[in-house]
């Protein structure tokens, strides 16, 4: 996550690299306590039925037929295919043996040919137990997978090499704190948004270390990133409570509130506006006290305001390609919820002012509002951080001793001496005849 800035920069003077220590280890101290906290111990178990076994096979043979006619109804009739796929069992107490089941059909059916490897599901007759049949669930996507994380591994590390491998320690870190902490944390009744703070805290301390290096530079853009953060879930709870969202605005979050009803979705919409904000903050973040360093290596005589004016330009920038970066990738991922919305038949406003739009809405200007607060507040600290050596005055050259100055004037006004034929032109204004150089 973030830009990679390879450079190495100057290290900060002693007292503002105590500074920052004084400042960031607390910090990483109380989200440390915060998590053993909030840390989950009983996690309940879902109580959603026992799950139909599920076993491995291969296609070896489709045998497609005509469907056969079945009686209109109001609700439609379901189109095929029809027919049977015989299928090779790979694992279970049938493993070895080739089993007949009929081809996948209706809304979402994979479509399946010789030589795919399949998922296969026992289904066993309600009405008498003893009989059970096969049938094709699913595609197995494991290999694929990997194949595809394994591409995404090498070219990473191709293209940033160590810089690109630390960052794959950090994402490996990310999914283990989402998966041991967050999650668990909100699956067994603890207040969502805590919870999110808490993790993506620890995910920034994390990532950003392990990605860009223990350094002054890095350390602004923790303490830009907290935060950020923090002003992100205030503005989230305030926005929320201000819309009368209640997080139910989706058919994810009614089937989760089925399963587990102790669960806060309003809590749960927070802490989704949270953890989906950290990805593009730390990329803000970085980059923002990554140019007021650079700008201060490029020209050391700029002042701390200068300084400051000169890399929000850059923030600016930045923010106005990331805003359209947060709202395409909302839209991305609701292509369905939008395009149920365009067949709908209500108007506009009562479409745009529903639950399940609005918190979208809500999600993108409490994201972008977290952006923007970004830039100001790790450009400041940058340029405090940069310009503290000095006092933040710009730096002056120091005039020559007046010896040094009358002998290097003398060398430039004498004449030159000769050091070997050359075949040059006389400078301008000057006679090969009176100046014994030429």
């Amino acid at each position: 996550m973030g830009h990679d800035h390879s450079r190495p920069t100057a290290a900060a003077p002693p007292r503002v690299r105590r500074v920052l220590i004084a400042t960031v280890v607390p910090l990483f101290l109380v989200t440390l306590v915060a998590a053993l906290v909030l840390w989950p111990r009983d996690t309940p178990s879902v109580g959603g039925g026992e799950d139909a076994p599920r076993y491995h096979g291969t296609v070896t043979r489709v045998v497609t037929e005509p469907c056969p006619p079945a009686p209109e109804t109001p609700e439609g009739t379901t189109e095929g295919p029809c027919g049977t796929a015989t299928v090779t069992v790979d694992t279970g107490p049938d493993a070895g043996q080739r089993v007949d089941t009929p081809l996948p059909a209706g809304p979402g059916a994979p479509s399946v040919e010789v030589g795919d490897e399949i998922v296969l599901v026992v289904l066993t007759d309600p009405a008498d137990p003893t009989v059970s049949a096969y049938s094709i669930a699913a595609h197995q996507r494991g290999k694929p997978l990997i194949w595809l994380a394994l591409a995404f591994a090498v070219a990473i590390v191709a293209f940033g090499r160590w810089r690109g491998l630390a960052a794959l320690g950090g994402l490996a870190a990310s999914f283990a704190i989402l998966l041991t902490f967050v999650l668990p944390g909100i699956s067994a009744g603890q207040a969502p948004l805590p919870v999110a703070v808490t993790g993506a805290a620890l995910i920034m301390f994390v990532v950003l270390y392990l990605t860009h290096g223990v350094t002054a530079q890095t350390s602004v853009a923790v303490l830009g990133t907290l935060a950020s953060l923090v002003l992100t879930g205030l503005l989230g709870s305030l926005a929320t409570a201000f819309t009368h969202l209640t997080g139910y605005g989706s058919e994810d979050a009614t089937t989760l509130s089925m399963f587990q009803a102790d669960v806060d979705l309003h809590g749960l919409l927070l802490a989704g506006i949270i953890i989906g904000s950290l990805g593009v903050l730390d990329d803000v973040t970085v980059t923002q006290a990554a140019t007021v360093t650079e700008l201060a290596h490029a020209n050391p005589g700029l002042t701390r305001l200068q300084l400051y004016r000169a890399a929000t330009r850059v923030g600016r920038a930045h923010i106005a390609s990331t805003v359209n970066t947060i709202v395409l990738a909302y839209a991305g991922a609701s292509l369905p919820l939008l395009l149920l919305l365009t067949a709908d038949t209500r108007g506009v406003s009562e479409i745009v002012t529903s639950e399940f739009l609005a918190q979208e809405i809500v999600r993108s200007i409490v994201a972008t509002l977290g952006l923007i607060a970004a830039v100001p507040i790790t450009t400041g600290l940058a340029a405090l951080v940069t310009t503290a050596g000095r006092g933040g005055t710009p730096t002056r050259r120091l005039p020559r001793p007046a010896g040094e100055r009358d002998e290097a004037l003398a060398a430039l006004s004498g004449p030159r001496a000769a050091t070997g034929p050359t075949d040059s032109a006389p400078a301008p204004g000057r006679s090969a005849d009176t100046d014994p150089t030429w």
